[in-house]
């Protein structure tokens, strides 16, 4: 899982026919000026990273790995769609001011479908928006052709169809028939990761740092294989200067199933000082989980092996990595046999939160809280919930049992999985946060790390209001927008948040704390008895933009949306 105050997954998806794919209404399209504002929303921020301390083994690894990194761009685009990577090697040559302007906001999105235009289509000769399915499926199939063709195979041939790293593709059987099969990602996409796995070998020879060696080589392998399990162990060990995180992960774009995963890549300089401080969240985690607001049966009594929390800068991001809104932290793997195994890591890229915070969240504090309360929104805290949130998706339900069945929340809630564990990680955040600071001097917590007087909880809480407006301007259609949409509804129902006479809002402290356990529990309790009529009830209710929240959203057109990453150091690596 990722934050990045927005992700994806569309709550129609599931009830979206194939005839989406073939609509010929063509949009209306931005003119230069109009897409000159739309790029606009992205601030252009250089992103400088020290690299002085790097042994001599790793600056010569560096370069090798942003050559890998960045084939993960050319992956994720074929991905997206079919035509894509064509049409970037077209746009990349256009010379009028349209066609360069044209190209820029293509490169941002990585597809010439806007992330924060709920996917529409601002280039002609396209579909009029992203395909649900992305190019993981044929655009012309129904999820009800799908689960049909699945629960025709067997169990090892279903468990390929459902895989994270295969995609699923159509061959004719004649007599006009044809029918679905599986595809491995190694088959796929053999010619960028034959070359990735190529430069990480070489990387791997040169890095003096025995653990990102065993990692590069063992996910170099992966690569070709088609099986991460192994490398995804051999990340978690991974123990190095350069962290580096590079393969399939995340499945927000398929927006029918949620099952197959989009390439990306990461390659950051860790950050020791801040990820030794923050590590004391990580020794109270079976203490949260032995407390959520839950039925005690559903809870965790063993959690998986000591999570590992890593504060970086980010030096490169690549393909799903970077795209539309910028990532903020992601907490893998995302195997739940691998989570068992070995817990997860969170990572928390530093400069990019940063930059958000001062581009972005201050400006929008600026116009929807009361000036007195400007003095609560804190860059510590909203980086500490930010934190919080990655490790929640660690805490709560992931094996569960449904009618005697063995199986996970995301299994059951399906297409409606990523709206609610984004919402839930949020909530349980905010929780689990609450719960320190009431009991800091039982769990030995410097106030350094995380201060718990009155003040600094009322800082937690109008961080986080001012943080729900941004998430909530990117819209609905996706996880996040959908997510927070569900959280600010249902807190300001409970008088949680509130709008003043000025059309500003604030925190009510008297009533935040119940609120946001009431609203845990039922998240938390969605997930644990699986039941997709509940969660889909609860986001039609409450995950949508309200009259009085959209008039004060459109007030924030000429702020920023999010930042746009120059990576000024790794373009001057050579």
């Amino acid at each position: 899982m990722k934050i990045r105050s927005m992700v994806s997954v569309s709550i129609f998806v599931g009830l979206i026919m194939p005839a989406f794919a073939q609509q010929k209404v063509a949009p209306t399209l931005p003119n230069l000026a109009s897409l000159k504002q739309m790029t606009k929303r992205f601030e252009p921020t250089p992103l400088k990273v020290d690299l002085s301390n790097l042994s001599d083994g790793d600056r010569k690894a560096l370069p090798k790995l942003i050559e890998a990194a960045k084939l993960m761009n050319t992956i994720f685009m074929k991905q997206i769609w079919e035509k894509n990577v064509a049409l970037s090697e077209k746009l990349n040559k256009g010379q009028t001011e349209l066609g360069k302007a044209r190209w820029h906001y293509f490169w941002i999105n990585k597809g010439p479908w806007s992330d924060l235009d709920e996917y529409k289509a601002f280039l002609p000769d396209v579909p009029p928006r992203k395909l649900p399915g992305a190019n993981f499926y044929p655009k012309d199939m129904s999820k009800a052709e799908f689960e049909a063709w699945s629960k025709a195979l067997s169990q090892r041939e279903r468990e390929e169809a459902t895989s994270f790293f295969t995609v699923i593709r159509r061959k004719n059987i004649g007599k006009g028939k044809s029918t679905l099969y599986s595809v491995p990602f190694s088959v796929e996409y053999k010619n960028e990761l034959s070359k990735a796995a190529s430069l990480m070998k070489e990387a791997a020879g040169l890095t003096d740092n025995a653990t990102l060696r065993k990692f590069l080589n063992s996910r170099a392998d992966a690569f070709l294989s088609n099986n991460y399990y192994e490398s995804d162990k051999d990340w978690m060990d991974l123990d190095a200067p350069l962290d580096v995180t590079i393969g399939p992960y995340e499945t927000y774009n398929d927006e029918i199933f949620g099952y197959k995963a989009g390439f990306e890549a990461y390659v950051n300089l860790r950050d020791d000082r801040e990820s030794e401080k923050l590590s004391v969240f990580a020794k109270h985690l079976q203490e949260i989980e032995n407390n959520l607001p839950m039925d005690a049966k559903y809870r965790n009594p063993k959690l998986g092996s000591d999570t590992a929390i890593r504060v970086v800068d980010e030096i490169l991001s690549a393909g799903d990595g970077n795209h539309g809104v910028q990532t903020a932290a992601y907490n893998l793997p995302n195997d739940d046999k691998v989570v068992q195994e070995k817990g997860s890591k969170r990572v928390m890229l530093k400069n990019i939160q940063q930059a958000k915070f001062k581009s972005v969240l201050l400006p929008i504090a600026k116009r929807t809280l009361p000036a007195a309360s400007m003095s609560d929104v804190d860059f510590n805290l909203f980086f500490t919930h930010i934190l919080a949130h990655e490790l929640m998706h660690g805490l709560g339900p992931h094996k569960i049992k449904v009618k005697g069945r063995d199986t996970t929340p995301r299994d059951e809630l399906k297409e409606l999985n990523s709206a609610i564990e984004e919402a839930k990680a949020d909530v349980t955040g905010l929780f689990a946060l609450q719960y320190m600071m009431d009991h800091a001097s039982e769990m030995k917590i410097d106030e350094k790390v995380l201060p718990t007087d009155a003040k600094a909880q009322r800082q937690m809480y109008v961080t986080f209001l001012a943080s729900a407006f941004r998430t909530l301007r990117f819209g609905i259609a996706e996880s996040h927008g959908k997510g927070m949409a569900v959280q600010f509804n249902f807190l300001q129902d409970r008088g949680a948040f509130f709008q003043n006479k000025d059309g500003t809002y604030d925190v009510n402290m008297a009533k935040i704390k119940q609120a946001v356990i009431d609203l845990d529990r039922k998240l938390l309790t969605i997930e644990a008895e699986g039941d997709y009529g509940a969660a889909k009830k609860l986001l039609n209710e409450y995950g949508v933009i309200r009259p009085p929240l959209k008039k004060v959203l459109a007030r924030m057109k000429d702020i920023p949306s999010d930042i746009e990453p120059i990576f000024v150091t790794a373009d001057s690596l050579k």
